[in-house]
């Protein structure tokens, strides 16, 4: 058995109560972990139109989930009609995370469900109607819920083209294309 110091434990707690971001070359979470998001634009589904394909989930600060992803980050899910619920299963993640000149790009796969914020499984959303007879479901951008993540997430940073570009600027020094020299020119309220 492994005895932890009381030290050790409180080191232990403020590494857990850490928000999750991309720590230089990689963005990770485990499985099992929960993230706060909510729809890019308002979203419905009816008995009628039961799923919808890669619609657009984004992380939200509205509500806690037990890690935060950088701010700038697009998942994709799968969203099927379950009675009164919706049950998202995400499929991709893009996020970008800048800091002051640099940014990494992180993109992947994720394996990912919807729960409410008490961990039941699906959204909640019936709009008309109850139970099995809810005729439509909706989100609107704000409403908050949780994917929970099936396995654990590694990504590695992407090559930027921007990054790149912008630190050729930057070595550029007043020399070439990337960044010209304005031309002296004679001042026109002088002549």
């Amino acid at each position: 058995m492994i005895k932890l110091t009381r030290s050790a434990l409180t080191l232990f707690a403020i590494a857990m109560s850490l928000p999750l971001s991309a720590q230089a070359d990689s963005l990770s979470l485990p499985a099992g972990a929960s993230v706060a998001v909510e729809v890019v634009d308002t979203f419905t589904l009816t008995p009628d139109s039961a799923s919808q394909s890669d619609v657009l989930l984004k992380p939200t600060a509205a509500a806690s989930g037990e890690y935060d992803l950088p701010n700038h980050c697009l998942i994709t899910a799968d969203a099927r009609l379950d009675g009164e619920r919706i049950r998202f299963s995400a499929s991709t993640l893009t996020c970008i995370e800048a800091n002051a000149d640099d940014s990494a790009i992180f993109s992947g796969e994720l394996s990912a469900t919807a729960e409410d914020l008490d961990g039941n499984i699906g959204v909640p959303a019936c709009v008309d109607g109850s139970g099995s007879d809810c005729q439509r479901v909706e989100l609107v951008p704000g409403e908050a819920f949780q994917l929970r993540l099936r396995n654990d997430i590694a990504l590695e940073a992407q090559e930027n083209p921007s990054a790149q570009i912008n630190e050729r600027r930057r070595q550029a020094n007043g020399a070439g294309v990337a960044n010209p020299v304005p031309a002296e020119r004679p001042d026109p309220d002088t002549q």
